[in-house]
């Protein structure tokens, strides 16, 4: 019995290794480009908002491109997630978006990824190993990727540009009369309760409110961390009602959201008070099947926080 013996030499090793980084770092530059190039490209045509074209169109694209630039599957799943991490990171350093749109966009994105991949690994071998100038072929089809893109985001902008309303409201009963909780719900100096967890990875943060006089007309700025929104009293009914139109916001990283009106609505309810906050707020983003729960419980989780510091002050 003759037993042979196959070994591989270090430099036959080395060899296989450069060529798995040089795939690897291919893929990701190109997969990190064509999603920074469809992020600005939907900039450029000054749309209000994102939807089917960024979440999906942007990412396929990404991974069609990563797909044809590298030839071993286990290198393009790699890439694409490094291509995704690298684009996401870059928008958030460059102060375009924030980190919890980032984190919640990235399932999204993710889909599309793996789908772009899929087709553009059958586009390679079906279509691209067929060729004879598989380099150049490669080339026209990637200069096509944001001609596609642009497209997507021309023929979605109409349907971006009609603002989507949502109202959320959330209540809290307090053991105090509605004179004493009208006295506390005009300005706020701090806010001292247990953060949601949503503000650890990106919601704003509320800080303090001012009010300038207490009449209709009056202005109120609310601060956060980052950015601050601007209010103007529309009615004034102590102690049972302030109506607020909300005049601007700055809010980094939320091009997309806008806020409309804001109230406090208290009643009394049995020996204490019920207290109801209600914002409104406009939104440009798609697809609204996933954004809205997101958009919601945002609102909702700044009105608890709210409330429960309310709460905390009355009980001092």
């Amino acid at each position: 019995m003759v037993m042979l013996v196959c070994a591989v030499s270090p430099e036959d090793d080395l060899r296989q290794w450069r060529k798995v980084f040089k795939g690897l770092l291919v893929g990701t530059v190109t997969g990190t480009c064509v999603g920074l190039v469809g992020f600005l490209l939907a900039k450029s045509v000054n749309s209000p908002g994102m939807g089917g074209a960024m979440f999906f169109l942007v990412p396929f694209c990404a991974g069609f491109a990563i797909a044809l630039v590298t030839r071993h599957p286990d290198t393009g799943w790699a890439a694409m997630l490094l291509a995704a991490l690298a684009s996401l990171a870059i928008l958030v350093a460059a102060g375009l978006e924030g980190i919890l749109c980032a984190v919640l966009a990235f399932p999204l994105l993710a889909a599309g990824l793996v789908l772009g991949a899929f087709v553009g690994y059958l586009f390679r071998l079906g279509v691209l190993d067929r060729l004879r100038h598989q380099n150049t072929a490669t080339i026209a089809f990637l200069a096509l990727t944001p001609v596609l893109i642009l497209v997507g985001h021309r023929m979605e902008r109409p349907a971006l540009e009609v603002a989507r309303r949502e109202v959320i409201s959330n209540s809290i009963v307090l053991s105090a009369q509605p004179e004493e909780v009208w006295s506390k719900i005009q300005s706020i100096d701090s806010i001292n309760v247990a953060k949601p967890f949503l503000m650890y990875v990106g919601l704003p943060v509320p800080l303090r409110c001012t009010l300038e006089k207490e009449s209709v007309g009056a202005k109120r700025t609310c601060y956060f961390e980052h950015g601050f929104i601007e209010e103007t009293i529309t009615e004034w009914s102590p102690p049972y009602s302030m109506q607020l139109t909300i005049d601007r916001s700055n809010m980094p990283g939320r091009h997309w959201l806008g806020f409309e009106t804001a109230s406090y609505e208290l009643r009394r309810e049995g020996a204490g008070t019920r207290l109801t906050r209600t914002t409104t707020i406009t939104s440009h983003l798609h697809p609204i099947w996933y954004w809205r729960y997101f958009e919601r419980l945002g609102v909702a989780q700044e009105h608890d926080y709210i409330l429960r510091d309310l709460a905390n002050r009355l009980n001092r």
